[in-house]
């Protein structure tokens, strides 16, 4: 399988991106005192190559399944600093842009959906955040799955997860011309802007820390950023 080139370059000026489309997710409870745990169980694998759907339909119910360039990986589920970062940026999002575009309650324009499976032939990928214009998806398909590529998918990045969001992902990604990408690290609070253009991932932004932000495709409201990321000096504890 031939995959489009990954390569990652600054830019002064905001970039024209190239227009086109493409879908990861993850129990811990939370403590007070000590260092930030990861922000996944440690019990993640790489199952097997030459895998297939049955792979996914087999896998064990407390973990999300998901085929990158033929392997087969299982991930529990996302414990506090990557469940509240996504929940509050998938929130914030779907109040403003969830809904026609024009409603008065806002921008409009999008369908937001939390960790939908998309189907890339042969990958099946789960983002944690995935977002279609309506002017390409009117009404949203009723179905289990999507092959429609979104126009911006986010990733939130914990270390063990890491590699695979930054490499397998990317280059998934990049192959199936979705035009924007967030990569989102909460216990380093950050968030990394990308577009696409022709053949490589072009970082458009970079932002950190409590700053209010405006980042593309969604520059038309200021996220609050701070309510992303939990207190310093939270913990997390393995039930």
């Amino acid at each position: 399988m031939r995959h489009s080139q990954l390569r990652l370059r600054r830019v002064k000026r905001k970039p024209t991106a190239a227009y086109g489309f493409v879908s990861s997710a993850r129990r811990y409870s939370v403590a007070r005192g000590g260092a930030v745990a990861p922000c996944y169980a440690p019990a993640m694998s790489a199952s097997r190559r030459n895998a297939t759907y049955d792979g996914v339909r087999n896998a064990p119910e407390h973990m999300v399944a998901e085929i990158l360039e033929g392997e087969l990986f299982l991930t529990p589920r996302p414990s506090s600093p990557h469940a509240n970062a996504a929940t509050v940026l998938g929130g914030e999002l779907n109040g403003a842009f969830h809904r026609p575009l024009g409603d008065p309650k806002g921008p409009g324009g999008w369908w937001i959906l939390f960790e939908p499976e998309l189907h890339f032939a042969p990958d099946v990928v789960v983002p944690d955040l995935a977002g279609w214009r309506r002017e390409r998806v009117p009404v949203l398909p009723n179905t289990a799955a999507f092959t429609t590529p979104p126009d911006w998918v986010c990733e939130v990045v914990s270390p063990e997860t890491a590699a695979r969001d930054r490499g397998r992902k990317l280059r998934v990604y990049a192959r199936e011309g979705i035009p924007h990408l967030w990569m989102v690290e909460p216990l380093h609070r950050t968030l990394e802007v990308y577009q696409l253009e022709p053949g490589h991932w072009v970082v458009a932004s970079t932002h950190g820390g409590d700053d209010p932000v405006r980042a593309v495709p969604f520059d038309a409201i200021e996220l609050e950023m701070a309510r992303c990321w939990l207190p310093t000096g939270t913990a997390v504890v393995a039930r």
